[in-house]
């Protein structure tokens, strides 16, 4: 395997094409190359881009992904005219590291927000990365960052424009945005971040929930408890979607409807133990919807593994903008774009996703590196000697209290003992056990799948300058 290039000569030699700068200001797709043209680029027109970024949303908590209980007008709606992902995963599972991964193409191992950037927790990102609002700002775009902002430092995430948070109203920040969006200078990415669904769940505006009428997903345990705090976290989802509901409203009303990509994500999985924090399927695996108008088929999922790190990629393809760089096969990224992939319900070349976690707060350092395919997926715990550390919310939780004052010694389908400490492989059959509760990797019939997921782990590492590939010698 080639050896990949050091990180800084690749960040600096990440440059817009000239083509991308014209295509901003409204120049025909031929200009752009072929991979906007690849993806249905249409012609002149500005190309205008909205990402939109919930905090700690599970995949199935939307009516769009099958919940007949939470209510979500906004992401119903953007599925009926665009594409829902099945299979959507952030690259890790907390907030700063993940939402750096959405803004740059790039794992947190290698640009450097390994964890938290607030507070005593202070991670940042390298100072040469280029991240999207940069790039998109040098192709003549407007950018501007509404809400939740949480990645450092602000050189290197720079927007153009910033909405700050007064209050916690996702519908009174997306009509703060009116102006911005309604604004025809020049074309416009907006990265839009509520704080809902995170804790302490907020409600206001929302129906409220009845306790008994939540649905306990199996990896949490159906106790008083939990229903109380899923009935808060239910009302929270909703609040939430109350501002892409009027953003959507505003992107019609200002005529930017048919002009706008539209990518919607949670960071990472549900503020409940079990989810956030852990690279288990509830933590990483999560809600995508994305409608480009330019798409001729609408209204239906999409089969295809994608990660976040995919986002910036496919952002700069919609636009025609993506940088030539220096990677190995002539990547810029550690993602790829995914637009030619949504119009096929099942993708060819789409099997395969990568997961990357350092930190989450300062005092919870616990890596893990992940590699998963269609049937299996490993997880390497590389601080396995260590029992596995708690966010301090999550700690705090009714649902984890409850569970400590039943003296239980299970947490949904998994024992207690097997959450708090790890060993140093697990290797699940996700078909077989989506639970992720049978750990294959000491069972001599699956050495082989082990033998060779550890490969394909390794390589990742090697090709995305993973730091933490030492440790495969040194412990």
């Amino acid at each position: 395997m080639s050896t990949p290039p050091d990180r800084r000569t690749f960040l600096k030699s990440v440059g817009l094409t000239t083509a991308a700068a014209s295509l901003a200001r409204g120049a025909g797709a031929a200009e752009a190359g072929p991979g906007a043209a690849e993806a249905g680029a249409a012609g002149g027109g500005p190309r205008n881009v909205l990402v939109y970024v919930v905090d700690d949303q599970g995949r199935d908590d939307a009516g769009c992904y099958g919940n007949p209980v939470i209510k979500t007008p906004g992401l119903d709606r953007l599925a009926e005219n665009g594409i829902r992902l099945t299979n959507g995963f952030c690259t890790s599972a907390s907030c700063s590291a993940s939402r750096s991964v959405i803004l740059s193409g790039l794992y947190n191992h290698a640009s450097g927000q390994y964890g938290h950037q607030h507070d005593c927790h202070h991670f940042a990102a390298f100072d040469d990365v280029r991240s999207l609002p940069v790039l998109l700002a040098e192709a003549g775009y407007r950018t501007c960052s509404a809400g939740k902002y949480h990645v450092a430092p602000e050189s290197v995430f720079h927007f153009g424009e910033y909405v700050p948070i007064r209050g916690r109203s996702p519908k009174a920040m997306a009509d703060a945005c009116r102006d911005f969006i309604a604004r025809d200078d020049s074309p416009f990415f907006l990265y839009f971040c509520t704080t809902e669904p995170h804790r302490p769940f907020r409600r206001e505006g929302s129906d409220p929930v009845d306790p008994k009428d939540v649905i306990v997903p199996s990896y949490l345990p159906d106790i008083p408890e939990c229903r109380e705090e899923l009935a808060k976290y239910y009302g929270s989802v909703q609040r939430c979607d109350t501002g892409l509901l009027r953003l959507i409203d505003i992107l019609n009303e200002t005529g930017h409807w048919d002009d706008t990509l539209i990518i919607y994500v949670s960071d990472n999985g549900i503020a409940f133990p079990g989810a956030k924090t852990t690279l288990y399927d509830p933590g990483m695996h999560l809600p995508a919807v994305v409608r480009n108008p330019h798409q001729a088929r609408a209204g239906g999922a999409c089969n295809a593994m994608i990660t976040w790190a995919d986002i910036t990629p496919t952002v700069l393809d919609y636009v025609g903008a993506t940088p030539e760089g220096a990677m190995p096969e002539g990547a810029a990224f550690h993602g790829r774009s995914f637009l030619a992939a949504l119009e096929q319900e099942n993708p060819a070349g789409w099997d395969e996703i990568y997961a990357s976690h350092t930190f989450h707060e300062i005092t919870m350092y616990y890596p893990m590196r992940v590699v998963q395919n269609r049937q299996y997926k490993l997880i390497w715990n590389i601080a396995h000697g260590l029992d596995y550390p708690f966010a301090s919310d999550l700690w705090e939780s009714d649902t984890w209290q409850g569970v400590v004052r039943r003296g239980l010694d299970t947490f949904g389908k998994r024992p207690v003992d097997a959450y708090l400490k790890r060993p140093a492989f697990e290797l699940y059959d996700m078909q077989a056990d989506p639970d992720e509760v049978h750990n294959l990797a000491e069972d001599p019939g699956h050495a082989a799948v082990l033998t060779e997921l550890k490969d394909r782990l390794r390589a990742f590492q090697e090709r995305t300058d993973d730091p933490w590939i030492v440790k495969w010698e040194h412990e």
